[in-house]
């Protein structure tokens, strides 16, 4: 998620990446994209063209990496260099994509550093076009894009539609941000049989139940552990819906979101989809009350002259409501945030819903719950003990807990 601090983790921590940069004025992000991929831990080897050199210069990929920048196909360190990286990536990703490299690519030449990469590395490839509006629409590119994708197996991320080069206006063509193509390498890095083409239906955020046109009832949650298993679960292979309550995090590249605002908006989205669902996952801390009745205008404080009583009434348990829908043979997990007794009360949630796993936290412990990026929990199973987590950022709590699924998956 953007703005989250980056740090190593799964699944780029100590992987091999090859960053293959074009001649485009998207290579200034590329930079940034070099730069974010080693901080979550990857060894990132960055091949320039020569034609990007006229874009962005080699030492400013060795200042965010470390690692020297390679521009030339036959180097001292001899004319097998490219069989070298090709060998020892776990991923390449060329970003930008020229409508040039796709072409080379695409025919499988072998005249850089870069193309002849390819063509030795048996690791995932993903390309992210960047180009005009015009020259993505042209039949060649479009020709040459399926081709890559249907006969090499190549991944293929973006582009996006927005603005382009100046003077040229807005379009389709525009490269990815960094971190969208960071989790596109992260699919290609991370993924795994048990959620390869599942599909997993997670809930996120708070819900808000109108009281009149500006005021609503809620909680401060943020969305942020909901949205990062989402996208852990995307990374994973997944085919991944979120329904969503309000939230200011951006939605989580690759996953189709469902917005909602209230509960009752929420149980209908997930009665609709839970029946699809190999997983469920019920992350969202939804309103246990709404107003029994919504102003058609702001209560104005001036009327009435006493202070207002606010009658309210039970939303609907979603994750109990639905339990008759469930897919037959599906695992669904549950979220438990209490103020007491908390394992006594998750414990009894796990086994009321039906669900196979609960992941329980403290609201009150310091670092975990709402509106932070860490979370301490204890993840709860029937007929097992309590596995206690240490205090991790919350994009590790979902990697964890996804890793619970996977066993239960597999039949373990």
């Amino acid at each position: 998620m953007p703005g989250t601090p980056l740090a190593p983790r799964r699944p780029w921590q100590g992987r091999r990446i090859v960053l293959g940069v074009t001649g485009g004025i998207a290579a200034y992000k590329s930079i940034q994209l070099a730069r974010d991929l080693t901080r979550l831990g990857a060894e990132v080897d960055v091949v320039l063209t020569r034609s990007a050199q006229q874009f962005v210069a080699p030492l400013s990929f060795e200042g965010v990496t470390g690692r020297r920048t390679l521009t030339d196909l036959f180097s001292v360190e001899g004319a097998a260099l490219h069989v070298r990286l090709g060998r020892e990536a776990d991923a390449v990703c060329v970003a930008p994509a020229t409508a040039d490299f796709i072409a080379r690519a695409a025919q499988g030449r072998a005249d850089d550093l870069i193309c002849t990469t390819l063509l030795a590395t048996r690791a995932p490839v993903i390309l992210c076009p960047a180009m005009n509006d015009r020259m993505f629409a042209h039949p060649q590119v479009q020709h040459n894009l399926s081709h890559i994708r249907d006969h090499l197996g190549y991944g293929i991320a973006g582009p996006a539609e927005g603005p382009l080069a100046v003077g040229e206006g807005d379009g389709p063509g525009r490269m990815l941000e960094p971190h969208q193509i960071t989790e596109a390498v992260g699919r290609a890095l991370a993924t795994d049989a048990a959620f390869r083409g599942r599909r997993v239906l997670v809930t996120a955020g708070p819900t808000h139940e109108p009281i009149d046109p500006v005021r609503y009832v809620g909680n401060r949650s943020s969305g942020r552990m909901g949205y990062a298993i989402a996208q852990a679960a995307w990374r994973r292979g997944a085919q991944v819906t979120l329904v969503s309550g309000p939230s200011s995090l951006e939605h989580p590249f690759g996953v189709d979101v469902v917005s909602v605002e209230t509960a009752a908006a929420m149980h209908e989205a997930v009665a609709s989809a839970i029946g699809g669902a190999d997983v469920s996952v019920f992350a969202a801390a939804v309103a246990d009350f709404r107003p029994d009745s919504v102003h058609a205008q702001k209560m104005k404080r001036s009327e009435g002259g006493t202070s207002p009583t606010l009658s309210l009434t039970a939303n609907p348990d979603i994750a109990l409501v639905t339990r008759d829908l469930r897919k037959e043979g599906s695992v669904c997990v549950g979220f438990a945030l209490e103020t007491r007794d908390l394992l006594k009360n998750a414990a009894k949630k796990l086994d009321q819903k039906g669900f196979h796993l609960l992941v329980a936290n403290d609201a009150t412990e310091d670092g975990a719950g709402f509106e932070v990026d860490t979370n301490r929990v204890t993840i709860l199973k029937a007929g097992a003990s309590p596995e206690a987590l240490p205090l991790l950022s919350k994009h590790e709590v979902a990697e964890v807990v996804l890793d619970h699924v996977a066993r239960l998956l597999s039949g373990e």
